[in-house]
C-alpha cells in the first residue's frame, strides 16, 4: 500500500492542496509527474515544489526530531 502525504500553500488569495502519491503528485483531481510540476502551473514561474510547499522544511524538522 503507498503512503499519501498531503500539502498545501495559499498564493494569489487561494489555498492550493496537493497530495504526494508513489508516483508522483495528485492536484485537482489529476496526476502530475512533480511538486515542482504543479508549483509551476500554479504560479507560473520555475519553482522548487519541495520548496513552495513547505514540504522540505517538514522534513528537515522531521530528521531532527521536531513535532
Amino acid at each position: 500500500m503507498s503512503k499519501k502525504r498531503p500539502a498545501g500553500r495559499e498564493w494569489g488569495g487561494t489555498r492550493h492542496e496537493v497530495t504526494v502519491v508513489e508516483n508522483g503528485v495528485m492536484f485537482r483531481g489529476k496526476r502530475y509527474r512533480s511538486l515542482s510540476q504543479v508549483a509551476r502551473m500554479i504560479t507560473g514561474r520555475q519553482w522548487s515544489g519541495p520548496l513552495f510547499f513547505g514540504v522540505k522544511a517538514r522534513a528537515k524538522e522531521a530528521a531532527n526530531g521536531a513535532r
